[in-house]
């Protein structure tokens, strides 16, 4: 959880998500999603299971910025290469 809130705080100043790479946010999908599913099906208390679901919210933040900062490709890139002109 604490390891996903910069990447929040970044996408937010920059307005932007180009420098995330779709394979990290995959990877984080991933590991949302087997979290959850462990977390329901292992013995463990409630209030366990529920703090789970605290990376579902952020990863759900993630979605919406991927939704609200699209791509801009006439922005210059790290190599200074802008892919539109």
């Amino acid at each position: 959880f604490i390891g996903l809130c910069p990447q929040l705080y970044i996408n937010y100043r920059l307005k932007s998500v180009a420098h995330l790479p779709w394979k990290v946010f995959m990877y984080k999908l991933f590991t949302t999603f087997v979290d959850d599913v462990f977390a329901f099906l292992i013995e463990m208390p409630w209030k366990h299971r529920l703090m789970t679901l605290r990376d579902d919210v952020v990863f759900l933040m993630f979605l919406c910025q991927a939704y609200m900062y699209r791509v801009d490709k006439t922005r210059v890139n790290e190599y200074g290469y802008a892919y539109e002109h």
